[in-house]
């Protein structure tokens, strides 16, 4: 796989350079006439190659530049003087590491196309169980908004008669301070306030009178003799 990519790479640069090498250049030249149109073709002279004494660094120089201690400017000079450089090509072969990643690099950027039809197939599938899964919660919430609409009312009115019943009791206990004080009290009072203390208070021991006589209501009927048939 990685040499299959590094082949592509090799002729893309080819195609390259040769498309470089025939393209025109299109020179604009002023006359008294008008502008002319000249057409000139790029032919770039060929490249000397030394191949009897051909330049070598020494990586063991101080003077030798760091770029020429490269692989990169290994690889170069293989590529254009071959075994004439004294470079070993295997040392040109990328490593293991190199590999792995160029190949993880293919398989990320270029899946094949079993990998790319298993990943629609699963996004698919994914998005149909998140639109099911919505219906079906849109369908249940539907199946309860009668019940839903009864309750909202029912509190509603609920709430309602409370307020209600809270006003009439507010009416009410400024009237019996009004009554009992001879004067309109202020609601925030100290006088009105111990007034209700007390009146809640009356209350729930009549509430608790209540309970207990119905406790005893009950207990003496449940007690008492069925009556004699004749």
């Amino acid at each position: 796989m990685a040499a299959s990519m590094l082949c592509r790479r090799t002729a893309a640069l080819c195609r390259t350079l040769k498309d470089f090498s025939s393209c025109k250049a299109v020179l604009s030249v002023n006359s008294p006439c008008g502008s002319l149109s000249q057409t000139a073709s790029y032919n770039p002279k060929p490249l000397k190659l030394n191949l009897r004494n051909p330049y070598i660094p020494d990586k063991d120089s101080e003077k030798t530049p760091e770029w020429q201690k490269t692989a990169r400017y290994d690889k170069k000079l293989f590529g254009r003087y071959g075994s004439v450089s004294g470079i070993d090509p295997a040392s040109l072969w990328p490593t293991h590491e190199e590999l792995e990643k160029i190949i993880a690099e293919e398989t990320q950027w270029h899946p094949p196309i079993e990998v790319m039809l298993k990943n629609i197939e699963a996004r698919e599938k994914e998005e149909s169980e998140k639109r099911l899964a919505r219906e079906k919660l849109i369908a249940a919430n539907m199946a309860k908004m009668p019940k839903m609409i009864a309750d909202w009312r029912r509190e509603k009115r609920e709430t309602k008669q409370k307020l209600k019943e809270e006003k009439a009791r507010h009416i009410r206990l400024l009237a019996e301070a009004r009554e009992r004080f001879g004067y309109a009290v202020d609601p925030r009072s100290p006088k009105f306030l111990e007034m209700v203390a007390e009146i809640e208070k009356e209350e729930k021991k009549k509430k608790k009178l209540m309970k207990r006589r119905l406790r005893e209501e009950q207990a003496t009927g449940s007690d008492a003799p069925p009556a004699a048939s004749s």
